[in-house]
């Protein structure tokens, strides 16, 4: 029964993470996209930091019974939404996508609608010889690649493990921190998505990865002792940490926070964000599908090989690994990702096109 209830929260999650960013770009106009866009990355992180508070308290089934809440509230306001605008002109209902139009915005004003004909042609692989799919195919799926290679999940789920071998006290209290400061950078970034762009917020948020993973690597190094013989599987198998005083403490706690901060300023939002913007009606359904599959198996990689990587690389060559990967998600940032703030989807669609 319990497999049973982890494969139906697994499948529902993944519809929503799909469905969610998508919904919320088509029903949202330019100048606010990057806001609304943002707080479901914001709402993945409440999340998290109310499952380490409840924690402290409940047992894990009333943990479950308790994270009943959300989704039944999602079910019943979901009931007074409008269908998108969007999908319903694809359905040739024009009327009922103008009212809808007018509930979500109050007017038509500044409503561009989609080229006629385009979402009716299916999505066929022959379409991925076009810039206008290719491209952003191309950065989606790298986008969802590089958010997890930076190595997040493994950061987050093991956090409690990280805290306890870096030998800090009260470990489920550094989690509860790590999480604080996760939604409260994530609002930050929310705020102010739609005013420095998409391009900028993920380049700064790199660099600031880059920095904090060297940083707890380097901890990690100095703080490393002789080989262990230990066939310890947990996180930091090979290491034999002795009290590294006061001047390394500030280091682990700092590059923890620092990296925490930096990927939700950026990374942690903006890959589900620009996931939702970039991709043409016709092929929307199955580019978002392949992005959202791309990063949950990735967290799932990640999640599962991170202590085989610590135990082969030791956990400063892991770190530096994940610092590797955020540089080259810079480059790629830097390279690749066009600027998307402020502009209606159509525009987007017609930058990729060369139109």
């Amino acid at each position: 029964m319990l497999l049973g209830g982890r494969l139906l929260t697994g499948l529902a999650c993944g519809i929503a993470s799909l469905v969610a960013p998508v919904y919320i770009s088509e029903i949202a106009y330019p100048e606010v996209r990057g806001l609304l866009g943002s707080c479901v990355q914001l709402m993945v992180v409440i999340g998290i930091l109310l499952a380490y508070l409840a924690g402290w308290v409940l047992k894990w089934r009333w943990l479950a019974v308790l994270g009943c809440a959300p989704p039944s509230f999602m079910l019943l306001l979901m009931c007074c939404m409008p269908e998108t605008p969007r999908y319903l002109l694809t359905q040739h209902k024009r009327q009922e996508a103008v009212a809808a139009m007018q509930f979500l915005w109050g007017s038509e004003q500044g409503w561009e609608e989609p080229p006629v004909g385009a979402e009716h042609e299916g999505f066929h692989l022959a379409q991925l010889r076009r810039p206008g799919v290719y491209k952003p195919f191309i950065i989606g799926i790298s986008l969802m690649a590089f958010q997890q290679l930076s190595g997040i999940n493994a950061v987050m789920f093991y956090a409690e493990t990280i805290f306890e071998e870096a030998k800090f006290k009260d470990s489920s209290l550094a989690s509860v921190i790590v999480g604080i400061i996760q939604v409260l950078f994530t609002a930050i970034a929310a705020l102010v998505m739609d005013r420095a762009g998409r391009r900028l917020l993920l380049a700064l948020s790199g660099v600031v990865m880059v920095f904090s993973t060297s940083a707890f690597g380097a901890y990690f190094k100095l703080t490393q002792g002789g080989p262990s013989n230990s066939s310890h599987v947990d996180l930091l198998a090979p290491v034999s940490m002795e009290p590294a005083g006061v001047g390394l403490a500030w280091l682990a706690v700092g590059s923890m926070c620092l990296f925490i901060a930096g990927f939700a300023m950026g990374w942690g939002p903006i890959p589900w964000l620009l996931m939702s913007e970039i991709f043409p009606l016709h092929v929307k359904g199955v580019a978002t599908g392949v992005c959202v599959l791309t990063n949950w198996f990735m967290a799932f990689l990640v999640t599962k090989e991170f202590s085989s990587l610590m135990e082969v690389l030791r956990p400063y060559g892991a770190f530096w690994l994940a610092a590797a990967f955020c540089i080259f998600s810079v480059l790629f940032t830097l390279a690749c990702v066009p600027e998307t703030k402020g502009k209606t989807l159509e525009q987007i669609t017609a930058h990729f096109e060369g139109r």
